[in-house]
């Protein structure tokens, strides 16, 4: 803040001087040259990434709605919400003494007709049973097999149990409540495999393709960055918003992610070494023309350059400038071409092996379709 005063200081002092220039005679403007103070830094060489940026919310690849199978009151609820499970857990059971007794009863009943079907057997072979009688002994005893397996399939289902390994993310019942079948009871969702849904407009889905690398960012962890990559993207493109599904799979053991977190995602799809890299804030926009304002020889001298790829803090420069060259960054839109200036950087410029070891990481292209916070300033 006390730098930032500083400079405004001298920059007012300057326009002061500049004002009482303009109230002498042309003999006096003559003698006194106006300096205008600025701060500058160094034109760099270094790595620069591209990427397509874009916002997305975090989802589970696997997540499961767990449904009883059958109707009762519960009876038992054995795990809480943020418990791990594994598929076949059971998480609650209900009431089953109506159905133990039903399963009973059908046993019974298939014992007592596997019984006559045997007898009937040893008399049909003497030929003392007609055919007709034996065979409707044998269906009997199958039906009765069915009805005491269904009445066991039903005691099974009496216990919910989980269809997937995860964590339970959301417990519905109570003990004491009543279900109905098919009625949801918990969701059970893996939260080691979560993917990024991110909709690309379909000028630029030529960049990307599968496997490249991708890097999110969160605001529960500002600091941090997550690593994922692409893992499919759709072929067809919706043609309501003119954009295609692009699904970026985050990479396993990241467990600060979570299932619903709102991000900003980067997918890098190219990469310039040994570029030219110069500071966003020299750079001044006019009419589609970039330029800045190039220091030599205790004068700022405006050149126009050709931008390429761009990060976070700088831009690729394609033509116009070469790594060494200083640049003003504050100060320049107080310039005229030509002019005398004073640099009063209260921090040294950055030198080229300092800026080379420092590689972008926000990036995109500079072009239409960069976002408006990559842009130049206007002069």
């Amino acid at each position: 803040m006390n730098h930032r005063l500083l400079f405004i200081g001298l920059l007012a002092a300057a326009s002061v001087c500049l004002g009482a220039c303009h109230k002498g005679g042309p003999e006096e403007e003559a003698e006194e040259e106006v300096v205008i103070p600025v701060e500058t830094a160094a034109v760099t060489r270094g790595s620069i990434d591209a990427a397509y940026r874009g916002t997305t919310t975090l989802t589970a690849r696997e997540q499961a709605d767990v449904v009883a199978k059958a109707s009762g009151i519960v009876e038992q609820v054995l795990v809480e919400e943020g418990d791990a499970v594994s598929a076949g857990q059971v998480l609650a059971r209900l009431e089953t003494d109506r159905l133990r007794l039903e399963a009973e009863r059908a046993r019974a009943e298939m014992d007592r007709l596997k019984s006559d079907f045997n007898r009937n057997h040893s008399v049909y072979q003497r030929n003392l049973i007609s055919r007709e009688a034996y065979e409707q002994t044998k269906f009997q005893l199958d039906a009765a097999t069915a009805a005491y397996d269904l009445a066991r399939l039903s005691l099974r289902e009496s216990e919910i149990k989980a269809p997937i390994d995860g964590v339970v993310s959301s417990r519905l019942i109570k003990i004491g409540n009543t279900l109905q079948a098919n009625e949801v009871a918990f969701t059970v969702t893996q939260l080691d495999t979560l993917e990024a849904d991110v909709f690309v407009p379909e000028r630029d889905i030529y960049k990307l393709a599968a496997g490249q690398p991708a890097v999110l960012r969160v605001d529960a962890w500002p600091n941090e960055s997550f690593e994922g990559h692409i893992q499919r993207i759709n072929p067809v493109v919706d043609p309501g918003t003119g954009t295609v599904e692009v699904t970026v799979a985050m990479r396993p053991g990241q467990s600060k992610l979570k299932p619903g977190m709102f991000g900003r995602i980067e997918i890098r799809y190219d990469r310039h070494d040994q570029a030219t890299l110069l500071p966003k804030d020299a750079v001044l926009d006019e009419d589609g023309t970039q330029s800045v304002f190039v220091v030599a020889d205790g004068k700022a001298r405006r050149r126009e350059v050709t931008l390429g790829y761009a990060d976070a803090d700088y831009y690729e420069v394609l033509e116009g400038l070469d790594s060494g060259d200083q640049v003003v960054v504050t100060g320049q839109s107080n310039l005229k071409d030509d002019v005398s200036i004073s640099v009063v950087n209260l921090k040294p410029a950055a030198t080229v092996e300092e800026s080379s070891e420092k590689p972008g990481e926000d990036s995109s292209q500079a072009d239409p379709a960069v976002a408006q916070s990559d842009a130049p300033r206007k002069s």
